[in-house]
C-alpha cells in the first residue's frame, strides 16, 4: 500500500497541467503539497495543444519554459479562412514578451514537463487515488478516498480542485457551475497528412458545415479539431479526410491523411463556477471554468490559475492571512469570465448556419484584419498577455 499521511497543509485533487504546475511551484518557493490523481500515469488524452505567450512566462521561473521550446513547434501566425479567401490573419511578432509566439506542443508533453519538474525539486504525484467525499469545516476539509481497494480519510488546511470538468471537489464543496453544452459533437484527431498550407500558422476555417482547426505539431503532425452534427466515437482516416477536403483550401486533391495517430469525439461546455473559492476549497483550470477550444485557451489559464495561486496559499498556510486568496479568486473569476465570454462568441459565430449571416460574418472578419490596431489587440486576446 503506498504511503499517505493522515493530515496536510495543502491537498492538490488531481495531476493534469493546472496540478503539476501548482504543485511545482509550491515546491520551487519552498512549500508542499500532497498531489494526488485517480489515473495512472501517462493516461491522459492530448486534448490541448498550444501553449500561449503568458503561460511560457510564468513557468519560465520553474524551469519548464526551456524544457517546452525545446519538444514543441515555434508557430507565429494564426490565420481565419473561408477555404481559399483569407478572411483574418493575426501574427504574434509585435507581442510585448520574450515569446512573440505560439507554441504548438500536445498536452501529454507540456505535463510530462511540469512532472519532470516536479520530481526534479522532490515532489511526486500519488496514483491512483479515487476521491468519493470532502467534508469542509472552518479550518480545513476532511477527504475521503480509495487507494489501493482501502480507504483513507486526510485532513486538510486548504484543498485545492484541479479535477476537471467533472470536479468532484467542486461538486461536494456545493460550488456551482453554471453554463451549458454546445449541442454539436466535436471530433479531434492528430494525423500525418499531405497539406498545402504552411507549417508555421494555425489555421481557422469558416465553413457553412461548422468550424475547423488545422494546427501542426511536432514530429511531422498535425492536430484537427473540427464540429460535426454527429461523430462515431472513434472517427476513421477518411471521416478525418472528407471534412478536411469539405471545409478546407479547395485544392482538396492535394490532402491526403496518412497516417491516424489517434482520434476522438468529444463533447464542449461553456461552463464557470460561481467562484474558485469557498471556505479553505480553491479550484484551478477546468474545475473552475470549461470552454469551446477556439483561440487554445483552456490548458492557459489553468496552467496561469495554478501558478498564480502559489504565493497567496503559502501566505494563508504560514501565516494564516487569507486576504491574497480572495484577492487571487476575484481575478482569475474575472479573467475565467472573460475567456469563456469571448470563446463562446468566436464558436457561435463560426457556427452560424444562414448563408446571409455567413456572409456578414466573413466580410467582418475580412474588414477587421485590414485594421492593424485590431489584429494586434486580438494576438494580445489569443496569447494571453493581459491576463495578469
Amino acid at each position: 500500500m503506498q504511503s499517505l499521511p493522515s493530515s496536510t497543509d495543502i491537498l492538490i485533487v488531481g495531476a493534469g497541467p493546472s496540478g503539476l504546475a501548482l504543485a511545482a511551484e509550491l515546491r520551487r518557493q519552498g512549500a508542499s503539497a500532497l498531489l494526488i490523481d485517480r489515473q495512472t500515469e501517462g493516461a491522459n488524452t492530448s486534448r490541448a495543444a498550444v501553449v500561449h505567450a503568458r503561460t511560457l512566462e510564468v513557468l519560465e521561473p520553474l524551469g519548464a519554459t526551456e524544457a517546452l521550446l525545446g519538444i514543441g513547434l515555434i508557430v507565429p501566425t494564426f490565420q481565419v479562412r473561408d477555404r481559399d479567401n483569407l478572411l483574418l490573419s493575426v501574427d504574434f511578432a509585435d507581442l510585448p514578451t520574450r515569446y512573440p509566439y505560439a507554441l504548438l506542443c500536445p498536452q501529454n508533453k507540456t505535463e510530462a514537463v511540469l512532472l519532470d519538474r516536479l520530481h526534479s525539486l522532490g515532489g511526486e504525484v500519488v496514483r491512483p487515488v479515487d476521491v468519493s467525499t470532502v467534508r469542509q469545516g472552518p479550518l480545513g476539509a476532511a477527504v475521503d478516498m480509495t487507494i489501493d481497494g482501502s480507504t483513507r480519510t486526510i485532513e486538510t488546511k486548504w484543498l485545492i480542485g484541479c479535477d476537471g470538468m467533472n470536479s468532484i471537489v467542486r461538486e461536494q464543496s456545493g460550488i456551482g457551475f453554471a453554463g451549458a453544452a454546445y449541442p454539436q459533437d466535436f471530433v479531434l484527431a492528430d494525423v500525418r497528412m499531405d497539406w498545402p498550407l504552411p507549417r508555421d500558422e494555425v489555421d481557422l476555417f469558416l465553413s457553412p458545415d461548422g468550424l475547423m482547426v488545422v494546427a501542426p505539431l511536432p514530429d511531422d503532425r498535425f492536430r484537427v479539431v473540427a464540429t460535426v452534427t454527429h461523430a462515431p466515437e472513434h472517427p476513421t482516416i477518411d471521416a478525418i479526410e472528407a471534412i478536411l477536403r469539405q471545409r478546407g483550401p479547395s485544392t482538396s486533391s492535394a490532402i491526403r491523411v496518412h497516417d491516424l495517430i489517434w482520434s476522438s469525439r468529444f463533447r464542449v461546455h461553456h461552463r464557470i463556477s460561481d467562484m474558485p473559492r469557498k471556505g479553505r476549497v480553491l479550484l484551478c483550470g477546468d474545475a473552475a471554468h470549461v470552454h469551446s477550444p477556439a483561440g487554445g485557451q483552456g490548458m492557459n489559464t489553468g496552467i496561469q490559475d495554478a501558478v498564480a495561486l502559489a504565493v497567496p496559499l503559502i501566505e494563508a498556510v504560514r501565516s494564516g492571512d487569507d486576504g491574497g486568496l480572495d484577492a487571487w479568486a476575484k481575478a482569475r473569476h474575472a479573467i475565467a469570465e472573460d475567456v469563456v465570454k469571448t470563446t463562446d462568441r468566436i464558436t457561435q459565430v463560426g457556427l452560424l448556419r444562414s448563408g446571409p449571416a455567413q456572409a456578414v460574418r466573413n466580410t467582418a472578419f475580412s474588414l477587421l484584419g485590414h485594421i492593424p490596431a485590431a489584429t494586434s489587440a486580438l494576438a494580445r486576446k489569443i496569447a494571453e498577455i493581459d491576463n495578469r
